[in-house]
């Protein structure tokens, strides 16, 4: 049986192939978490499937993958044809279509995702849904972080489960790496990861639902 994928901080994890797939690194990485034979198919090559284009490198099944993804999130349909607000790939993911992913099987089955606005909030506002992400991200049910400039959103961050020392475990694409985020860093917008300070949106998860992972097996549907 094929092992779980995990990251804690101080792993290290593919990183974002091209400049505007942040998003879609952050989504591609989330569903290797919920489906141990895909992660296995992007770390080892070990295992190809119908639908997904097969490379010799790990950066190129995991670059292929990205741009899947990104055509899903960005265009009219999302996955399983759900209808979706195209938005230009050159501008990055946006949340909805990043939520439409989610949904689709980068989480488990039947969790229910929604968009968070947080640009405004005050550093108390902050602190609640800091907490809230504690709470609420577990295994299969990960979040996703909008980050940028007081002005833009600029980079998506994957907020992993909280390993029971009170901080963020969070996937930055940029580097590869997982980092802790500290609830000081979150409510002063000192961020600090990539670059990137003011936190913009969370994408996540409604409430929690335990049931069975996707499953990849051969003559599967595409992902």
């Amino acid at each position: 049986m094929t092992p779980p994928f995990r990251l804690h901080a101080g792993d290290s994890a593919p990183s974002q192939q091209s400049p505007t797939t942040c998003g879609a690194a952050c989504l591609t990485v989330a569903r290797m978490l919920i489906d141990p034979l895909f992660a296995r198919w992007i770390l080892t090559g070990d295992g190809p499937r119908r639908g997904v284009p097969d490379a010799p490198t790990l950066g190129e099944r995991f670059a292929a993958y990205e741009r899947i993804v990104h055509r899903r999130t960005n265009g009219l349909y999302a996955g399983a044809g759900r209808l979706n607000l195209p938005w230009p790939r050159r501008l990055g993911t946006p949340p909805w279509g990043a939520k439409k992913e989610l949904e689709f099987g980068a989480a488990r089955r039947d969790t229910d995702y929604t968009v968070q606005m947080l640009r405004h909030h005050s550093p108390a506002e902050l602190g609640e849904h800091f907490d809230r992400l504690l709470a609420i991200v577990a295994d299969g049910e990960p979040a996703l972080l909008y980050v940028g400039t007081h002005l833009v959103p600029r980079h998506v961050l994957l907020i992993l489960p909280d390993n029971g020392d009170g901080n963020l475990e969070v996937y930055d694409p940029a580097r590869g790496t997982v980092t802790e985020l500290t609830r000081q860093a979150f409510t002063s917008r000192a961020v600090n990861l990539a670059g990137w300070d003011v936190p913009w949106f969370s994408v996540e998860p409604v409430g929690i639902v335990r049931e069975r992972a996707y499953e990849w097996a051969p003559g599967a549907a595409p992902a």
